[in-house]
């Protein structure tokens, strides 16, 4: 347990002193299990670890669904979908960061990934929202609050990773996520609603659109209705796993870049090594994640935690609310993808033990780390935004989130509460 807890401790000092997480987590596990076994068996188990994940079926979805966002990203699609939500919002009070948010929930249920929906919508968002006079706190807030739905909306490449790690079922993770995200983008509109009422100067509203123009407007909308549509409903079906949906969804969204005419071979070329050089940083860290999870196995980490936590009397809902605050509290300063790397695969085994459902628990520490990645002094999607608009101060940034945090928190609360919220849909369908 000692080798465990300085694995542990050393994990997360080399994540604090940005050392690229992939190496950080191969190293300290691989001087830990040899440490707690031998070196013999340290080094055969990193390329066991490594051959079992790429020989995964379940890993092959990374690729395909990051290639997926990348074309939907890089072919202006996305600029269709918020000229769709405009032309029904634009014209009340915050009807553009109404039309930004709805966008962000859209293109997010087909992206999986954060800082991607946040990036883009920065780009094809903000210029309309300063353009009509809308306050930098209120435009950069909505777009970072609006780019986390992307970890939560399924498809999410987060689930994929904590399904991995928790030998949690993906397609269950990813129904489970659907009233939980539509939650989100609900609570997000009715703060940005209020705000426009309480500040009416940093909300003014746009044009009117004709019932013509909408029209118009929502032929651009069709592709991410087919792929969502594709995707969840074939699960829900149970048609097609989450590999074969992730496959097929990639192949859509390049035959649609296609028949509109917006992908090129330069621009393909560019996709498709964008998506070698994720897809290889992501399997990169998930080898030192699942190396760390074997390590916590042989030192018997999490079984003396269980232990500690249960003579201290800290068990059922306090011990859920414990494991949260430490999300919450490690998300201010880490980084999203680093928490749920090192820590998941360490509480996992504990709130099994409890009695408690991975697939509830996982919805809980996502939802815990879109907090993060919009809180200081880290918050990755400030500086995804910062880097794609340099213009706005991060204070006015950080600002704009106070109020969309705070939405958040309540909309965890609710998931603790009423564990039903993540559950019933796919009980419904078992």
């Amino acid at each position: 347990m000692t080798i465990g807890l300085m694995a542990m401790a050393a994990a997360i000092l080399l994540a604090f002193l940005r050392v690229p997480l992939a190496f950080a987590l191969l190293a300290v596990s691989i001087v830990g299990i040899g440490l707690t076994v031998n070196w013999n068996v340290a080094f055969m188990l990193l390329p066991m670890t490594i051959s079992e994940a790429v020989l995964s079926y379940e890993l092959a979805v990374v690729p395909m669904f990051i290639l997926m966002g990348n074309v939907i990203s890089k072919t202006g699609i996305a600029q269709d979908l918020f000229r769709a939500a405009y032309a029904f919002f634009g014209h009340v009070r915050g009807g553009l960061a109404l039309s930004t948010m709805t966008a962000c929930s859209g293109f997010s249920a087909v992206c999986g990934s954060s800082y991607a929906t946040a990036a883009t919508m920065a780009k094809v968002a903000y210029p309309s929202m300063k353009r009509y006079g809308y306050s930098d706190s209120l435009a950069a807030g909505t777009i970072a609050a609006g780019g986390t739905l992307g970890i939560l909306i399924p498809p999410s490449i987060i689930m994929v990773v904590y399904g991995i790690l928790t030998q949690t079922n993906i397609r269950d993770m990813f129904i489970a996520g659907v009233v939980p995200g539509l939650l989100g983008v609900a609570m997000y509109l009715i703060v940005i609603r209020l705000i426009a009422a309480r500040y009416p100067e940093d909300a003014p509203a746009g044009e009117r659109s004709s019932w013509a123009e909408r029209i118009r407007a929502l032929s651009g909308v069709w592709p991410f209705v087919l792929l969502f549509v594709l995707i969840i409903g074939g699960l829900y079906g149970r048609l097609f796993t989450p590999t074969e949906a992730a496959g097929m969804g990639a192949g859509l969204a390049m035959l649609v870049a296609m028949l509109q005419r917006r992908l090129t071979m330069q621009l393909l070329k560019q996709i498709i090594i964008d998506t070698v050089y994720t897809s290889i940083s992501l399997y990169a860290v998930l080898f030192g994640a699942l190396m760390l999870s074997r390590l916590l196995t042989l030192s018997g980490l999490s079984t003396g935690i269980l232990e500690l936590v249960t003579s201290f009397g800290l068990e059922g809902i306090l011990l859920i609310l414990a494991i949260l605050l430490v999300f919450l509290v490690l998300g201010c300063v880490m980084d999203s993808m680093a928490i749920i790397l090192i820590f998941a695969p360490l509480f996992a085994p504990i709130i099994v033990a409890q009695g408690f459902d991975l697939v509830w628990f996982g919805i809980l520490i996502i939802v815990a780390t879109e907090i993060a990645l919009i809180t200081p002094p880290i918050g990755m999607n400030v500086y995804v935004i910062k880097a794609v608009l340099p213009s706005i101060p991060m204070v006015r940034i950080f600002k704009g989130l106070v109020p969309f945090v705070a939405a958040d928190l309540v909309r965890l609360a609710l998931l603790i509460t009423f564990p039903a919220l993540s559950l019933w849909l796919g009980t419904t369908i078992r």
